[in-house]
């Protein structure tokens, strides 16, 4: 893979590997049972990289998710639209050098009596229509034999191949059903569900596919479709791998707010905000200019501004547009502006030609910054770098808007710029709509398949928002404390100890600050193996003849008399071969390599170096190899993140980003410090009908209005109540609502009742004065009638008994009998009521005081 995947992903591919290996196995067992599996996963969240990451694991084996390879595995992606299957071409393509090869665009003529093993075969359903060259005589064909024609130099019919593919008992077939982006611009074609369901059901004679792999935007999406396709009731639906949009959104992929602007009076406003919008496109590249710089960065990221027009768009008005366009940009290269229109080829508008450029190709055309759009641009299409659109859409296409949004919302570094809301949004400018109109917008962003639940996944959308900046009024004190204030990672599922050693050795060595790490960490890890190997010699010993012998047993039957018997050969090359291989897996192939030449220092004897494989294939069935190896690789690791703790906070955000990513590659929460906010969006205004109201403000934030102020009219009444209360206690600095996502908020790991690892962000940071000097406290107002409440307390009760310390007060608070009460939890015997307490409610009733 050339790309790292994020936990969430690296899980989501470890999952659908299980699930693949069942289906299979259910296959090829006696039965010979079709099943199914589904991946669903929001847009943006990199669903094309986990099938490649997948893909890659099925062909060649994967030593991350402890896959042996299947040398007889073939896939065939299925998808309604041409375009979307060269898109998604392209993309594995740019996410797997060794996949490149092997993608194939099935075509006319198709000279394969099977599909090959190792391949990915790209095919969409007017490939298999009725009047197709591929398929053409197939139907006839069943009606009289040996009268229809096949296609044209070819003795079969792609229908022929799929069936000799699937009935060749060394093959076993694949099939993704790619439904991710369906609804997103694109209808259907009538033949759909009639060509799914052929695919999947059998028929004349094909039998069904194997194992059908749906990949989708939402669970919801995968089973219609299944249902539209009437699939059969003996099709074995295994298991959808659904992933939590938390997770994506927490990962920083996906950007965090959605900034919608409107004109606040009925007028033509199409140029007077186009303007503007270009303006803030400038704004943009000036800021990403300074990002770059200040992280000493090469390239920065070339925002691009969309300026989405109508179907038929008026030549006299986009003329004017281009006119507006260049007048408030005159240093805009002549060649910076394109379009995507359905029509491919240069379109003059008054004075200007405008080039058409493929929608695939504008994110790296970064000489492009200002594109012209109609629909939903294309099928699958994203642009991350796409920061600023502009709709001269009437109030009616509020889907379309949404539908283009929906495309644009990934963060151009993959990654989320720490404590920068300015680059960490998205801003759509609406010169059609007033606000009912952009209310719309909004309940369609909310609330369709483009943007799942945005309130309860961190994402905001935002209208006519306020930037807020660092309060001068905030003593260097309390943003010296922030910075050292301890946070949690949320830890991974299937997290493995020595890639993280491994890849924190690689990011030191490269950052100066342990050079050599790579050698210190296996050498490490060679330690330990030379330690089993003395302390469990005995038991080594056994193990190495089990590698050096192969047995096997006999029945015989004699005169209706049956006896048993055993028998043993000595192993030849390839058997040992295969053991080490099987012993690599299980330490991994780096440290089985390099332990190889650590144990034959330099010595080329044939004989040395296979006693060296069979040690290493011996090593690894001891059943204390792995825990050992395991726990000295976390011992490493937090002695030289420990150890570089500082350092590594001065490296530029890129490099710290990497770092968090690291640590985080543990089984359990891990210790990170936060980042300091640079900006915040805030809205200051409510609207009640057209009319607009300013929120309630409040001083001392931590970020703050040019008056030192900061909006609280969309906190709850528990909240402000909470906040009012420790205002007037007389000894604050300053606060902090803690946001939703980021370096730069407070997170604390809790398990859920099911066991699920989640991240709780505390609601407030108050920071005191007083005898000790400044002091942080967290105070987290939440109903204990929630379903989450006690999980949370939990949570936060094993956080203030780790960190403690670290905090003059850790506080949860809820409405009980109309008062706020409060349980402390820096005090043991309330730490251990919650975690005794049947629920929330009964853990404050017996522990709580009133706040």
């Amino acid at each position: 893979m050339r790309f790292t995947l994020k936990d969430y992903q690296a899980d989501a591919v470890g999952d659908i590997l299980r699930e693949l290996a069942s289906a299979r196995d259910f296959y090829r067992s006696a039965s010979r049972r079709v099943s199914s599996v589904a991946l669903a996963s929001t847009t943006g969240s990199g669903k094309t990289i986990m099938a490649a990451a997948v893909i890659e694991a099925l062909f060649w084996g994967s030593d991350d998710f402890d896959v042996p390879s299947d040398p007889n595995s073939v896939v065939m992606w299925f998808s309604d639209d041409p375009s979307l299957n060269q898109q998604t071409r392209h993309r594995l393509q740019q996410a797997s050098d060794r996949l490149r090869s092997r993608l194939i665009t099935v075509e006319h003529p198709f000279r394969h009596a099977k599909l090959q093993p190792g391949n990915v075969y790209f095919i969409n359903t007017s490939k298999l229509s009725r009047n197709s060259l591929l398929v053409r005589g197939y139907e006839s064909a069943e009606t009289l034999p040996g009268m229809a024609p096949h296609p044209d130099t070819v003795p079969f019919t792609f229908w022929d191949t799929l069936r000799n593919t699937i009935e060749d008992p060394n093959l076993t077939l694949y099939m993704v059903l790619d439904e991710a982006h369906r609804g997103m611009g694109r209808r259907s074609t009538s033949d759909t569900p009639t060509i799914v369901k052929r695919l999947i059901n059998g028929h004349n004679g094909v039998p069904p596919i194997p194992i059908v792999w749906g990949i989708s935007a939402t669970v919801q999406r995968f089973e219609e479709s299944m249902d539209e396709a009437q699939v059969q009731d003996s099709r074995v639906h295994l298991r959808t791998v659904a992933v939590d949009p938390v997770r994506i959104q927490e990962s920083g992929l996906l950007k965090d707010d959605i900034v919608l602007d409107f004109p606040a009076e009925t007028g033509d406003f199409n140029t007077v905000l186009l303007r503007r919008g270009v303006r803030k496109v400038k704004s943009m590249s000036a800021a990403w200019s300074e990002y770059a710089a200040a992280q000493s960065e090469e390239e920065s990221v070339k925002p691009l501004l969309v300026l989405q027009v109508p179907n038929k768009p008026s030549t006299t008005e986009l003329a004017a547009a281009i006119d507006s366009i260049y007048d408030e940009w005159p240093d805009l290269g002549y060649d910076a502006i394109a379009h995507v229109f359905g029509e491919h080829k240069t379109q003059s508008f008054g004075p200007f030609s405008v080039p058409y450029i493929s929608p695939e190709r504008v994110q790296d055309a970064t000489y492009i910054r200002i594109l012209l759009a109609k629909d939903a641009i294309s099928t699958g299409w994203d642009c991350p770098r796409a920061e600023v659109m502009v709709s001269f859409r009437p109030a009616k296409d509020e889907t379309h808007i949404t539908q283009l949004l929906g495309r644009m919302i990934r963060t151009p570094l993959a990654r989320r710029v720490e404590g920068d809301d300015l680059l960490n949004s998205v801003e759509c400018i609406l010169p059609k709509f007033n606000r009912k109109a952009a209310n719309l917008v909004l309940e369609k962003i909310m609330g369709t398949e483009v943007l799942d639940d945005d309130f309860e996944i961190g994402r905001r959308v935002l209208i006519d928002p306020l930037l807020m900046t660092p309060n001068p009024e905030v003593p260097d004190e309390v943003w010296e404390l922030f910075s050292e204030l301890p946070t949690e990672t949320l830890p991974r599922k299937h997290a493995n100890p020595i890639k993280r050693l491994t890849s924190l050795a690689h990011a030191l060595a490269a950052d100066g600050l342990e050079p050599g790490a790579g050698a210190l960490a296996h050498e490490r890890l060679h330690g330990v193996l030379n330690g089993l190997a003395a302390e469990y010699s005995k038991d080594l010993a056994k193990a190495q003849e089990d590698v050096l012998t192969v047995t096997g047993g006999t029945v015989r039957s004699h005169r209706g008399l049956r006896t048993d018997s055993v028998w043993a050969e000595e192993a030849d090359d390839r058997a040992i071969q295969d053991a080490y291989r099987h012993g690599a897996r299980t330490i991994t192939p780096d440290v089985a390599r390099t332990y190889i030449d650590h144990v034959v220092e330099d010595n080329d004897d044939e004989d040395v170096l296979r006693e060296a494989h069979v040690r290493v294939a011996a090593l690894a069935m001891l059943p204390q190899t792995r825990p050992k190896l395991d726990e000295a690789a976390d011992a490493l690791a937090a002695k030289w993140l420990g150890e570089h703790r500082v350092t590594i906070k001065a490296l530029p955000e890129s490099r710290q980003s990497l770092f968090a990513e690291i640590t985080a590659m543990s089984t359990d929460p891990q210790l990170v410090s936060m980042a300091l906010p640079k900006n915040r969006q805030e809205e200051t205004k409510r609207f009640v009908g057209e009319s607009a109201q300013l929120l309630d403000r409040r001083p001392l934030h931590l970020l703050a209005d040019e008056e030192g102020m900061f909006p609280v009219g969309k906190l709850n009444p528990d909240e402000i109540e909470v906040l009012d209360t420790e205002a007037a206690r007389g000894n604050l600095l300053a606060w902090y609502r803690n946001p939703a996502g980021g370096r730069d908020s407070m997170s604390v790991a809790y398990q859920d009742r099911h066991g699920d690892w989640r991240t709780l962000r505390p609601d407030f940071l108050f920071f005191i004065d007083n005898s000790k000097g400044v002091q942080a406290n967290i105070v987290d107002p939440h109903g204990a009638w929630l379903p989450d409440a006690l999980a949370k307390m939990r949570g936060m009760a094993r956080f203030a008994e780790i960190h403690g310390e670290d905090f003059h007060r850790i506080e949860s608070i809820s409405r009980i009998d109309g008062k706020l009460r409060v349980l402390d939890l820096k005090l043991a015997d309330v730490r251990a009521a919650v975690l005794d307490a049947r629920d929330a409610d009964d853990a404050y009733r017996t522990s709580s005081v009133e706040y």
